[in-house]
């Protein structure tokens, strides 16, 4: 048919024909130079001997075998889908796949209009046998079917439409003879071992039972692709099985979805997949457009993103089956996903979901999916996004701001309702620290405000530039919320960096200001008694190395914010201690997902994977001798947010500082925290037994008891953290655990908090000490925990 030489590239073409037998043509295409040897050459018209004729001119006019031509593979393993035979066998209008599994990754197809195949050892041997029909891609090896043989002993198998047409003529689409010269054949059994029917790869079915071979008649390929996503047919009677990608689009029997000659370029698969051409879509895919294409001009974005933003859930669906990613990026770092989302596409949010979308990604300025719902106010999208991922709901953007401030800040009241019953911590501070009340106060939303305060949002809290929600309410003239913070006890007097108080900041002889000026006036008048309340000594002792502020307040007596101590938020060390953290000594696992499977190396060491996907214990975890905790580490393959990581994330949970009656310093819940919550660590010194002995005050020391080598403590007298104050409760609502995290040097465990049951807000937070300490401690003081089951008060002994 066609023999190419070509100088300095290797085209790869088999020679069907002696070069003796054959025409000789020279043309030039942008290659170089190239000779055509054509045994058909009489059915070609004229050309001059100066003709520049190019491949894909030739390509129309004469079709070409390519059974023998390997296309090497694009590297990287293969997918789960690509372990098996891609080989679809035709018997009599019957489809079948093969399932057997692929030795070579290197990929083949009989023309240029079939997409590429993976094919078992036994399919590539048909492949080269040309036993697969050039125009359809289906297996001639069973049923009816013609066959050309040109030389006697090959065969050339194809079906009766599937003939090359050239100037009214039908020839053989492998090597170009007339195809009346064909033969019918029926065979009645293939000769390898009968195709296995494929099973259904669908995101939303996990497992799903081979299916039976489908007859693949247009009416039947009409029904799939009425079908939705989920593989559930329209209609209630008749209902076909749900088909993978490639079984549909060997099943194009129906004239007006077959692929036409019609060349395509690749970016009409993203403008057909805008504009919802499901058909268009499969024609482009079954002539081998990428799916993963990047559409310049639209910011870089690929088919999915188009069909996402538009809500076309069938054509995303197509798209996902043939390989499109779920999580590539457009210039700006959003997903499809992102994309369906801000669009408030709720099926096709649903069916991304469900077929493996992340929502965790972030866009350039720091937004997830939920940033960009809360924002635009889609309330449906917010509340399906948190039944399936709430662990995001406090996540932050690059200005710091929460799903949560972006509802307040745009009055969509209904959602931040929503976004305070899942959980949203209203008092999570931006980049220039203002919180929830801030922002409330900034849209002039009394009622948003009121449901703020409701959820413990402080009130007093002031920004960089010193101003408190008082003040920014003050300044934009908003008189509901003004009288709404002066009724919940604002401070009128208070003054921001600039030396302002709250009247300064408004016109004078205003309602705002009438109002202020009055309350001022009784503020006055009742500073005595305001003086025995409750102050606030520090907004945060841990200089902003928690992530959530630690406030620290008293009233009860006159005890300042204690100073005779250093905040860490880590452990630390003042003398020689051999820690191993070498990383290559790390036990690690492979995961590629959340890491929620019992294969995962870390969850192994763990006996299992404790946390849920909200980073809680189960209700089942083991109260009375916790299990040790492997969170997975820096040598793990999987992402920084699965479900391992838990304690290494830092604390979460809004705690505070406060002056007790009886006990001292205290800790104290400032929202309610459901059990197996994780609340904080205890973080000190680390210093071996030996040296606990020689120091007077033990007052802090926690003994690791890590079984294991020398006997260490941590000390948190002189450098620790919020954990330094958690007192003793005889019922205590917290448990310590002995967690591993960045090195498994197994005598050094991090002892980690959490809770052993709900907490609400205002609770003290404790834990029990242990008989041992009482036993000792006991002779200088008693309990005052005040509990009815208390065993240590001094009418117990």
């Amino acid at each position: 048919f066609l023999a190419v030489k070509r100088k300095k590239r290797k085209m790869g073409m088999y020679n069907l024909v002696p070069k003796k037998k054959a025409k000789a043509l020279k043309l030039q295409d942008k290659a170089g130079p190239f000779i055509v040897y054509s045994c058909v050459s009489d059915l070609l018209p004229a050309l001059p001997a100066d003709a520049e004729v190019t491949e894909t001119d030739l390509a129309e006019e004469l079709p070409l075998c390519c059974c023998r031509m390997e296309t090497p593979h694009s590297g990287g393993s293969l997918s789960t889908l690509e372990q098996t035979c891609m080989a679809m066998e035709s018997t009599d209008g019957m489809l079948s796949r093969c399932q057997k599994r692929v030795m070579k990754q290197e990929m083949m197809r009989p023309s240029n209009t079939v997409h590429l195949l993976v094919l078992c050892e036994d399919h590539r041997a048909g492949m080269v046998k040309h036993q697969c029909c050039p125009g359809c891609g289906l297996f001639c090896r069973a049923g009816t079917f013609m066959e050309c043989r040109p030389y006697g002993s090959i065969s050339h198998r194809f079906h009766r439409d599937c003939a090359s047409i050239l100037k009214d003529l039908k020839f053989c689409p492998h090597c170009g003879e007339d195809a009346s010269r064909a033969k019918e054949v029926t065979v009645s059994n293939a000769d390898p071992s009968p195709s296995v029917p494929r099973s259904n790869p669908g995101p939303s079915l996990p497992t799903v039972a081979t299916l039976p071979s489908v007859p693949t008649t247009p009416a039947n390929f009409t029904k799939l692709l009425k079908s939705n996503s989920n593989g559930e047919a329209v209609g209630t009677a008749d209902r076909l099985p749900k088909e993978s990608l490639e079984s549909i689009l060997m099943a194009l029997d129906d004239e007006n979805l077959k692929p036409k000659k019609v060349k395509y370029p690749t970016r009409q698969l993203y403008i057909s997949a805008k504009q919802g051409e499901l058909q268009k879509v499969i024609r482009l895919l079954v002539d081998g457009k990428d799916p993963n294409f990047l559409m310049e001009g639209q910011n870089k974005r690929t088919p999915l993103h188009a069909a996402a933003a538009e809500g076309h859930q069938e054509v995303c669906h197509m798209l996902v089956q043939a390989g499109a990613n779920l999580d590539m990026f457009d210039e700006e770092q959003r997903t499809p996903l992102m994309a369906a989302c801000e669009n408030s596409h709720l099926d096709t949010v649903k069916y991304l979901l469900r077929a493996g979308a992340a929502v965790s990604h972030k866009d350039i300025m720091g937004f997830t999916c939920l940033h960009l719902a809360a924002k635009l106010g889609h309330y449906d999208i917010v509340h399906h996004l948190l039944s399936k991922a709430s662990k995001y709901i406090n996540c932050q953007d690059d200005g710091g701001w929460t799903p949560i401030t972006w509802a307040i800040e745009y009055k969509h009241k209904e959602l931040v309702h929503l976004l305070l019953a899942k959980g949203a911590d209203v008092n999570i501070r931006d980049k220039e620290e203002n919180v929830c009340l801030h922002w409330a106060a900034l849209s002039g939303c009394d009622d948003v405000a009121q449901a703020l305060l409701d959820a413990r949002c402080d009130l007093n809290a002031v920004n960089v530039h010193g101003d408190s929600p008082l003040h920014v309410a003050v300044r934009e003239s908003h008189l509901e919320c003004v009288m709404l913070f002066l009724s919940r006890g604002a401070d009128v007097n208070q003054r921001n960096r600039d030396g302002e108080a709250a009247p300064d900041c408004c016109v004078y002889g205003s309602k705002v200001w009438t109002a202020l000026n009055a309350n001022k006036k009784l503020t006055d008048a009742r500073r005595g008694r305001d003086c025995q309340g409750e102050r606030v000594l520090s907004r945060d002792i841990s200089r902003g190395y928690e992530a959530v502020p630690i406030t620290c307040v008293n009233g009860v007596d006159s005890e300042p914010c204690p100073e005779n101590f250093k905040y860490i938020p880590d452990n630390c060390v003042t003398s020689p201690l051999n820690i191993d953290k070498d990383i290559t000594h790390l036990q690690h696992c492979s995961c590629t997902d959340d890491c929620s499977s019992s294969t995962c190396v870390c969850g192994q060491l763990s006996l299992r994977c404790w946390y849920d996907s909200e980073g809680r214990l189960p209700l089942d975890f083991c109260q009375r001798e916790p299990p040790v905790l492997f969170e997975c580490n820096h040598a793990c393959s999987c992402w920084r947010t699965c479900r391992n990581r838990v304690v290494q994330n830092g604390m979460r949970a809004r705690l505070q500082v406060f002056r007790t009656q009886k006990m001292g310093w205290g800790v104290r819940a400032m929202q309610d925290i459901p059990q197996g919550t994780f609340i904080c660590e205890y973080v000190g010194e680390i210093i071996t037994d030996a040296e606990a002995d020689k120091r007077e005050n033990d007052s802090f020391l926690f003994t690791l008891d890590n079984k294991v080598g020398d006997v260490h403590c941590i000390d948190a007298r002189l450098f620790g953290n919020i954990g330094r104050f958690i007192n003793h409760l005889c019922e205590p609502n917290v448990l310590a655990v002995r967690v591993f995290t960045m090195h498994q040097d197994l005598r050094f465990p991090r002892i980690a908090f959490f809770s052993s049951r709900p907490i609400k807000a205002g609770d003290q937070i404790g834990f029990d000490y242990g008989d041992h300490y009482w036993r000792v401690k006991s002779k200088f003081f008693s309990c005052h925990c005040g509990s009815l089951k208390c065993r240590h008060s001094a009418s117990s002994r």
